[in-house]
């Protein structure tokens, strides 16, 4: 069955969204809109769209193309408007993250999805890459015993330019929200409150909340604490973060690229200080892990909206990522425990 889907928002985002979308069999790009309608002719120049309706805006682009799915690249303070007016049309609707800017829109929109009879979920990509799927069977299956904490690193120096250098907070709405996403994958634990502290060194060439650090507390009891800078030039970590599951049995540690690595506590004398350990092989590869993280996205959303399960990041879901991203936001701004709540 083919689906038709439009796209809005045509800046740098956009490119891995259609990349991955022409991957997909009967899916077809009917229409692109931008506010500004020369970037959305050169994209579909780039991507070979000839025959795409173009548009400088969602209304003009619904009414035109009247398609079954509604791309949404554009950025944070335009993506209620957005998802709503795709929503009313009929359309299965896909967001860039954050899936709001606030709990009540975010609420809003689950709301609306539900009684529009319609999807709409949310891309966080992390979770489709091969390693977070092997890490999530590792630590379901109990190798570590249960996670007792769990810590994510995350330290880059990039300079987009455009809309990131000049949001609130953000580290934690732009980018911190897909650690959460993916420990919430990993782990199969929620947030439940938060402390943190959020700054902007002087060397920093964003306008706010560049660097932050938090300390979580989960659904199990255990403890996630997530340091993060995107101004910190030199000896950077990958973008998926390097984390360390501690268990009750042992240790599971990613370096964010390829090495996963667990070692678990084994019977046998004590060596000094120490009890001995002993180096476990990690799950490996299994033929249901994505591959790639826009594509495993994307897949699961077309999928869904022909009939198939609800997707992973919908919306009913992705809302406890971002609850997790607003509480420690929340947190910073008032110098306080903040509790997560949907």
């Amino acid at each position: 069955m083919e689906l038709r889907a439009a796209l809005v928002g045509c800046g740098a985002m956009s490119k891995a969204w259609l990349d991955a979308a022409r991957n997909i069999p009967d899916l077809r790009i009917v229409g692109l809109a931008d506010i500004a309608p020369d970037r959305a002719r050169a994209r579909a120049a780039e991507f070979a769209l000839a025959d795409v309706v173009i548009a400088g805006d969602v209304a003009t682009l619904l009414a035109e193309t009247r398609p079954d799915l509604l791309f949404d690249v554009v950025v944070p303070q335009a993506r209620h408007a957005v998802v709503t007016a795709g929503l009313a049309a009929g359309c299965h609707v896909l967001s860039e993250k954050p899936m709001a800017e606030t709990m009540a829109e975010a609420q809003d929109l689950v709301a609306r999805a539900e009684a529009a009879g319609r999807i709409h979920a949310v891309v966080q990509n992390r979770r489709y890459l091969p390693q977070v799927r092997r890490i999530a069977r590792a630590l379901r299956s109990g190798v570590i015993g249960e996670v007792t904490s769990a810590h994510a690193d995350f330290f880059l120096a990039p300079h987009f330019g455009g809309f990131r250098e000049e949001m609130d907070h953000v580290l934690l709405l732009d980018m911190a929200i897909h650690g959460f996403d993916a420990l919430r994958c990993m782990t199969g634990l929620d947030g439940r409150d938060v402390v943190c502290r959020e700054w902007n060194p002087p060397s920093s060439w964003y306008r706010h909340g560049a660097s932050a650090a938090a300390m979580f507390g989960l659904s199990n009891g255990a403890l996630f604490t997530y340091r993060g800078s995107w101004c910190a030039p030199g000896l950077c970590t990958s973008w998926e973060c390097a984390w360390r599951f501690v268990g009750s049995r042992g240790t599971l540690t990613w370096d964010g690229a390829e090495a996963i690595r667990i070692e678990v506590a084994r019977p046998g004398p004590r060596e000094g200080l120490f009890d001995p350990v002993e180096a476990v092989e990690p799950p490996p590869p299994a033929a249901e892990d994505r591959v790639g993280g826009h594509f495993g996205v994307l897949s699961d959303f077309v999928a869904a909206a022909r009939g198939g399960r609800t997707p992973e990041t919908a919306g009913r879901d992705n809302i406890r990522s971002l609850a997790m991203a607003l509480g420690a936001t929340a947190s910073a701004r008032e110098g306080r425990r903040v509790d997560i709540v949907i």
